[in-house]
This record gives C-alpha cells, sequence and structure tokens, in this order.
C-alpha cells in the first residue's frame, strides 16, 4: 500500500509518503487542577450577564482542565507583558519535562536529536522557544530548528506532520516534535464578549513531545506515520483565530463552526484519502482534535462512527479539556496507550480554517 501512496504523492503533488515512526510520545499537563463546576462558577461572577446560558459549560464533555496559574490570577486583568512572562516560563518548564521523558523514552540522549519542530499559539518569545530550551537542555549546537507558530488548534496535527516530513530526509535521524498551548493565558476578563465566555468553557493547558525517527528499511513494532496532508477552505477567516488587542490576545470563535464542519468535513476528509490513496474502508479508526464535544458529535453523525471510535478524543477531552494544538497528541497517547490497532486517521482544525491529517499505522 505504501508503494501506491508514493505513486499518488508524485502524480498529485499533494500527499508525500512517510516511513517514519513514532519512537516515543510524553505529556505534561500544570499543577493546577480544576473541575469545570468550578470554573462555571466562576464564570458566573466575571460575567453575569451570561449567567442565564451558563450550562453550557456542562455540556461540553469536560470533568476537569488544568491551568498553569492559580485561579484568582485570571481574575484580574493583565498586561502583555505579564501574561507573556507567565507564559515564557511555563512553557518552557512543561517542554523541558516532556523533552526529558520522550527521549529517555526512545532510548537516546538529548544531543541525538537531529532536529527540533515547536508549535505554539498562546504566546510569543524571541528567541523563540526552541533556542531558549536548548539553553536548558544539551542538545547538539548542531541540531536543526524549526519554531511554528499560527496555526492554532491544528498546530498539533500539521507539526507532527512537518516533523515527519523531515525525518524522512534524515536517514538514522530522530526529530523532536514539541508543542505547548496555555489557553488559560489568553482570558481576558475585560472583554465581556460571548465567544469569550465560550472559550472560558472550553481550554486548558498543556504540552506535549513526540520523538519520530526515519525507519526506512527496519521493521519495528513502534506506531508509524504514513502520509499527512492539508485543506483549506477561502474565506472562512471568521471562523477562529485571534484579534490582537492591546492587553493580550483576543478570542475569534464563531457559533458557525459546527454547521462548517457538518457540512464540510467529509469533502475535505475524502479529498485528502483520496490523493493518499485509500478511501474510508481501508480506515480502521479517526483520532479528531476534540475541539468540544460539539464537534465531536457532528464528526460521530458525518462518519457514522460506532461508539468506541471517539474514545480516545472523549476521554481526553473530559480529562483535560481542549489545550488548543497540544490536545490532538493527548488523544495519539491515548490511543496508543489503550492498544488501538490499525490504519488510523489523525485530525485537527484551526484557523485558516483548515482541516489537518495524518494516516497512521497504530
Amino acid at each position: 500500500m505504501l508503494d501506491t501512496v508514493a505513486e499518488t504523492a508524485h502524480r498529485v503533488g499533494r500527499v508525500t509518503a512517510y516511513d517514519v515512526e513514532i519512537a516515543a510520545i510524553a505529556t505534561a499537563v500544570p499543577e493546577n487542577r480544576i473541575a469545570q463546576d468550578e470554573i462555571r462558577q466562576r464564570a458566573r461572577t466575571v460575567y453575569p450577564q451570561f449567567a442565564h446560558v451558563d450550562q453550557l459549560y456542562m455540556h461540553t464533555g469536560i470533568g476537569h482542565r488544568y491551568f498553569c496559574q492559580p485561579t484568582d490570577w485570571y481574575e484580574s486583568p493583565h498586561t502583555w507583558e505579564e501574561r507573556t512572562a507567565v507564559f515564557q516560563k511555563h512553557a518552557l518548564d512543561l517542554l523541558e519535562r516532556v523533552t526529558r521523558e520522550a527521549v529517555a523514552k526512545a532510548g537516546l540522549k538529548i544531543d541525538e536529536i537531529d532536529a527540533i519542530v515547536v508549535n505554539t499559539i498562546t504566546g510569543l518569545a524571541v528567541p523563540s522557544l526552541d533556542a531558549r530550551l536548548m539553553n536548558r537542555l544539551p542538545f547538539s549546537p548542531n541540531t536543526e530548528r524549526w519554531p511554528i507558530f499560527g496555526i492554532g488548534c491544528g498546530g498539533g496535527v500539521a507539526g507532527l506532520s512537518r516533523a515527519a516530513r523531515i525525518a524522512q530526509t534524515i536517514p538514522d535521524g530522530n526529530v523532536l516534535f514539541l508543542t505547548v498551548d496555555l489557553c488559560s493565558l489568553c482570558l481576558r476578563v475585560n472583554d465581556p464578549s460571548m465567544a469569550m465566555f465560550v472559550s472560558l468553557a472550553l481550554f486548558g493547558d498543556g504540552a506535549a513531545a513526540v520523538v519520530l525517527r526515519n525507519s526506512s528499511g527496519r521493521r519495528s513494532g513502534a506506531p508509524k506515520i504514513r502520509t499527512s496532508g492539508d485543506h483549506f477552505w477561502n474565506k472562512t477567516e471568521h471562523i477562529m483565530g485571534w484579534d490582537i488587542k492591546n492587553d493580550g490576545f483576543g478570542i475569534v470563535l464563531s457559533p458557525l463552526l459546527p454547521a462548517l464542519m457538518q457540512e464540510r468535513f467529509a469533502p475535505a476528509l475524502d479529498g485528502f484519502l483520496d490523493r493518499a490513496g485509500y478511501g474510508r474502508e481501508d480506515i480502521a479508526g479517526y483520532l479528531l482534535h476534540p475541539g468540544g464535544g460539539k464537534i465531536l458529535d457532528v464528526a460521530d453523525k458525518i462518519l457514522e462512527l460506532s461508539p468506541d471510535v471517539l474514545r480516545p478524543s472523549r476521554e481526553t477531552l473530559r480529562d483535560y479539556g481542549n489545550m488548543s494544538s497540544v490536545t490532538a497528541m493527548f488523544v495519539l497517547k491515548n490511543a496508543i496507550e489503550t492498544g488501538r490497532r490499525g490504519r488510523e486517521v489523525l485530525a485537527a482544525f484551526g484557523p485558516g480554517f483548515s482541516a489537518y491529517f495524518a494516516i497512521l499505522e497504530l
């Protein structure tokens, strides 16, 4: 089947075949664990104008989340400077944790990593997070660095796919993909919009690391990434993203998102599968970024899935909420650790509006 994928990729020039294995995966969250009902109660205080619709917090499929700061911190306004300082501190702490764990699980030393791909959407750092991480950990000074910003919730799958492309070009190479998002830092209590109220019901903080290895010519039982692809919908910038405000990122989150998914997800998925040389009948399951319970319900309906197919997505949403780009890596880790087998589609969505796909063999 891999030869068929390669021929298809050559013909259309849009889908590339990989022979890249997932050598290890690690995840981490901050220490502040908050139950969804507590967040709902606090939201009623901060946004009393929306108290009459606060039941939406209990219909998200989320049980609890993790925030990088104590809950009281979020109830006061903060400047860009304050948010950035907190972001850089906690992002680097989490990235260091997952890097050490993933590299050790892969049986490597940190100086054996050939390239680092680091993705985020919820904070800024120049020098970038990867450079700052290299000043904490003993990477080789020749390690290639690839910082990514702006892909949003899709950044986990998109970043993993781009890291796999790099791994494919390095014989016997090791590529470290890192993603971190601290969505809680984007809460702006002086923003009275419904979008902010809804986002407070969904988002949390976390980080993930994946070690990828070029596995050409080797047989192993490790999960493999076989191919990936993107889909961009024109004139959908209003669906999701950031507005730049004086005191931070301003949330753009349209209520039209579920309708867009209902109408356009299946054609985009089928197009990707066709370009990769597959059909839905070739796919054993789906590992979807759980943007919210409603999005997963839409996917269930569109794809006519059995109840257990989206279990890794629903369990991740229940236990951690939507951590933007990071969430798909938690879903992937759940699937690997619970023994999912077969060919799976890993998918996520982000500003643009865009979809990102990868085909895995677990």
